[in-house]
This record gives C-alpha cells, sequence and structure tokens, in this order.
C-alpha cells in the first residue's frame, strides 16, 4: 500500500486505508482495489491512474466523467434505483477537485467500489449480451436529454469513418514499410465501401440523426453485471463519453458480442456474425434505449454494425502498413490478423443483411 500512500491522503474517504491491491484486467489505465475502515465499518475504491498518453487532456476527461454521472445520477434517485450502484461515483479530493496530479506528474483519480457486481472479460452465454445490450440501451435512456454537444471530444474524430478512410488511404500512398501490395485485395475491399463510410456522418451533417451522449467503447467488460440477479446494473469506464452516434454504441456492441471468433483469429472459417447472438444484443439494446430512438436511428442499427466492423478493419490495416505503431501486437501479421477478420465479418453482416434488418424490426415494433 505504500506505493499509493501520497495518492490515497489526497482523496476525501470515509475511513482509513487498510489495503491498496492491483486490480482488473484493464489495457489502458493502472487500477487498484483501496479498502478502508471507519466508524461505519469497512469501505471499498478503485484508484486509478489516468493513461494521460492516451488522454492528454485529463481535466476535460474528468469534467466529462464528473457532468455525465452526475446527470445518471439525479435521473437514477427520481427513478427509485440505487445510484451508488448504478452508475459511477467520482470521490473528490481533499480539494474538492475530480483528480489529483502527483510529485511525479501522473494524474490519478478515485470511484466508489460497486459491490457485489462483477465484469465478464467473456460472453458465456447470451442472456450476458443482452444484458450488455439492455445496460448501453439504458445508458442511451438516461441521457437523451443531456445536452451532448457540451461535453468535451476526449479523442477528436473517433469515430468519424471518413476521416478514418482518409487516414487509411494515406497509410497506403505511403506504404512506408512496403507492405501495400502484399494486402491489394484488403485495401480493394476497403475501398469498394467508400460510399458507406459517408453514410453516418452525411446524415449527422443533415440533420438526420441527433448527436447523443456515447459511451464509445461497447464492450460486455464494460458493465457490472449483479452477482445474485445477473442483471446488468451500471456501466463503467467512461473515458471516451463524449458526442457521438448511438448507432456507434450499438454497432461495437454487435461487432464486440456477435461475433463467432476472436478479433484475432486466423481461421476465417471461424468468423462469422451469429444471428443468435445479434438479436440478444439487439433486443437489449433496443429495450434499454425504451422509445428514446428515432425512427431512422432504429432504422439505420444494421449499418452502424457493418460501419464500425469496416472502421476497425480499416484502422488495424492502417497500423499494419505503418508498421505496427498504434496497437500491441504480439506476433508478425498480427495487425493483419486483425484487419481480417474485422473484413470478412462485414462480408457475413452484408450476406445476412435481410436477416439483421428483420432483428432490428422485430423489437423496434412499432418505433419502425
Amino acid at each position: 500500500m505504500t506505493d499509493y500512500t501520497e495518492q490515497l491522503e489526497q482523496f476525501a474517504l470515509e475511513g482509513e486505508p487498510v489495503s491498496a491491491v492491483r486490480y482488473g484486467s484493464g489495457h489502458i489505465n493502472d487500477t487498484c482495489l483501496v479498502t478502508v475502515s471507519g466508524s461505519a465499518g469497512e469501505n471499498k475504491y478503485i484508484l486509478q491512474r489516468i493513461n494521460t498518453r492516451i488522454f492528454e487532456n485529463p481535466q476535460e476527461l474528468m469534467e466529462n466523467i464528473v457532468r455525465v454521472t452526475d446527470f445518471l445520477r439525479d435521473k437514477i434517485q427520481k427513478r427509485g434505483g440505487d445510484p451508488r450502484r448504478e452508475t459511477l461515483n467520482v470521490i473528490p479530493t481533499k480539494a474538492n477537485e475530480s483528480f489529483y496530479r502527483d510529485s511525479k506528474g501522473e494524474c490519478w483519480r478515485m470511484y466508489r467500489f460497486i459491490d457485489g457486481a462483477v465484469s465478464l472479460d467473456q460472453v458465456e452465454k447470451a442472456e450476458d449480451l443482452y444484458q450488455g445490450g439492455l445496460a448501453f440501451g439504458r445508458f442511451q435512456q438516461l441521457l437523451a436529454d443531456f445536452p451532448a454537444q457540451t461535453l468535451h471530444e476526449t479523442i477528436p474524430d473517433f469515430h468519424n469513418t471518413p476521416k478514418r478512410l482518409a487516414d487509411f488511404r494515406r497509410a497506403v500512398e505511403e506504404d512506408i514499410c512496403g507492405l501495400a501490395a502484399f494486402v491489394e485485395p484488403e485495401i480493394r475491399f476497403i475501398m469498394e465501401r467508400e460510399a458507406d463510410t459517408r453514410v453516418l456522418m452525411d446524415m449527422l451533417a443533415a440533420g438526420e440523426l441527433p448527436l447523443r451522449v456515447t459511451h464509445n467503447d461497447t464492450k460486455l467488460n464494460n458493465v457490472m453485471i449483479d452477482n445474485q440477479t445477473g442483471e446488468g446494473i451500471c456501466v463503467i469506464d467512461l473515458d471516451t463519453v463524449m458526442p457521438g452516434l448511438a448507432l456507434n454504441d450499438y454497432g461495437d456492441l454487435i461487432r464486440f458480442g456477435a461475433s463467432t471468433a476472436a478479433e484475432d483469429e486466423r481461421d476465417l472459417s471461424r468468423v462469422s456474425c451469429d444471428l443468435t447472438l445479434a438479436e440478444a444484443c439487439t433486443r437489449g439494446f433496443i429495450e434499454g434505449c425504451a422509445g428514446s430512438l428515432t425512427k431512422k436511428e432504429l432504422s439505420m442499427l444494421p449499418m452502424g454494425a457493418k460501419l464500425m466492423t469496416l472502421e476497425c478493419g480499416m484502422r488495424f490495416l492502417a497500423d499494419y502498413l505503418q508498421g505496427d505503431v498504434y496497437f500491441k501486437v504480439h506476433r508478425k501479421g498480427h495487425n493483419l490478423d486483425r484487419c481480417r477478420t474485422q473484413l470478412k465479418l462485414v462480408q457475413d453482416m452484408e450476406a445476412k443483411w435481410t436477416q439483421l434488418e428483420a432483428i432490428v424490426s422485430k423489437y423496434a415494433g412499432a418505433g419502425l
């Protein structure tokens, strides 16, 4: 615990720290579980070091998180929920700041620990994806009247697919590692879908899709599942919360949740979009949104899934062409393997387009 003494002394804790141990499986921020003992008994907190190499402006990052969680807490209280478990609770410093910059210049924040719940790194059953979709849909519904345009962009153009395509095209043209000729089929696959990459951003610009508060990392392990009920109770990891499209949150949920294979699977025959899993995600998400999505948003949900998957594919391939400078790799050609799984998933989604649209229609009902 001595490693965190300086940091722990800065936060307004309900007791004295008795332990602080490394916690979780995250790859971005260093995290530890802190236990304190006080007059009211034992309390637990999560202490995190913010990765300022990725999130260069921790002030804006934490402003987003505090504003969104304050808003959520108010909504949850008004509907009779438990705001201590159904949203993250930021613990302020003794100086009433949202984070602390230590003597080495590192930035630290603290949340109240959500007891009696776990996050799942792997999908065990379709019900898990339903609960994940429900939680992310509820997140959308609760924040439907939050002024999204007032949030900071923690990573500018994060899901601006035309901008991602321009970056990809530049990587192909520069071809600094001399690999473009080797991946010509993958390059052609992406460029044949150039028109698709503009669809959602054009609709946003035309006012056909609303700007919303979006999570932008809708993996199952960013939902806390209650140990007793099995219900998804809280959305966590709000670092990428910013203005965006609800379709992107849904799309990334399908990309991650409905794939039959790992993101870096080499045997492409194992990669497909599982319609049972896609249905579980979709049912949960639409139910959680509870009528807050527009008719146009509902009709474009399959396109959200396709574009988030295509976008990931082109990002992996661009990184491969540039020498693996962004995504961490563990073997030669790792990013190329990742790209190929995403493109195969896009191809399979296109082949199952009618079924994906039917799934959305089934749960959107009169909303379409």
